[in-house]
């Protein structure tokens, strides 16, 4: 069974893919997650995966300068970001994030969740994001580094953190509905995030087709209810 590298935003959108995928094909292909930075290293170390989906095109250019790649890859996905907090916070959510800015002002925030920019995309955009509103200074002291973006959503979703700028996919997952609640932000406050796939050196057939399937229109159409727009 092939191996695949993901990002771990695109988790659970994946999860239902995979199903999908088994259902026609008899296939089944298992999903390695982590941030799209720790990924590369892992590739660049000579992990055996097949096929490795980024949050961005950033980590699979750099691969393909490497030699580590068959081609410079595809973008399967645009992801966007969201500001996040539990269902019964006292803070409320709007899209130029002035109102989070009256929280930490009074102290309601203690806990900002982001995932790392060092090798995150979802948290270099969440920085961007935090600059472009003028907050990236204010939030210094409350910052917590999820080590990807299904931490930094897990941190803002259990109240660890008491608010989170996380993928909107993950945002979307069922098993958040009941428990946050989240404000799509626009798409213009950081760079696109073109999550972008590529089939690694010793792939095989099934990593082969599960590529193809992905950007067939059933997955596309699992993406799309993931909040991802279609490239």
């Amino acid at each position: 069974m092939p191996v695949i590298a993901a990002a771990s935003s695109v988790k659970f959108a994946l999860q239902d893919i995979t199903k999908a995928f088994h259902q026609d094909t008899g296939k089944n292909v298992r999903i390695s997650y982590s941030s799209s930075g720790n990924l590369t290293r892992q590739i660049q170390q000579g992990s055996p995966f097949e096929l490795f989906l980024s949050a961005n095109s950033i980590y699979i250019a750099r691969l393909y300068q490497q030699q580590k790649t068959l081609d410079q890859g595809t973008v399967y996905a645009l992801g966007r970001m969201a500001i996040l907090t539990t269902k019964n916070s006292p803070i409320l959510l709007d899209k130029d994030l002035h109102k989070t800015k009256q929280a930490l002002q009074k102290g309601q925030i203690q806990y900002f969740a982001i995932a790392n920019p060092e090798h995150s995309p979802y948290g270099v955009a969440a920085r961007e994001i935090l600059q472009k509103l003028n907050l990236w200074e204010l939030v210094q002291s409350h910052l917590v580094l999820g080590e990807n973006a299904a931490q930094a959503t897990q941190f803002a979703s259990s109240g660890a953190a008491q608010i989170g700028l996380v993928s909107y996919s993950l945002a979307l997952a069922p098993i958040l509905q009941n428990r946050t609640r989240y404000l799509l932000l626009p798409a213009n406050l950081h760079q696109p995030l073109q999550q972008t796939m590529v089939l690694l050196n010793n792939t095989g057939n099934t990593a082969k087709l599960f590529f193809k399937y992905l950007q067939q229109d059933k997955a596309q159409t699992i993406l799309s209810r993931y909040g991802y727009t279609t490239p």
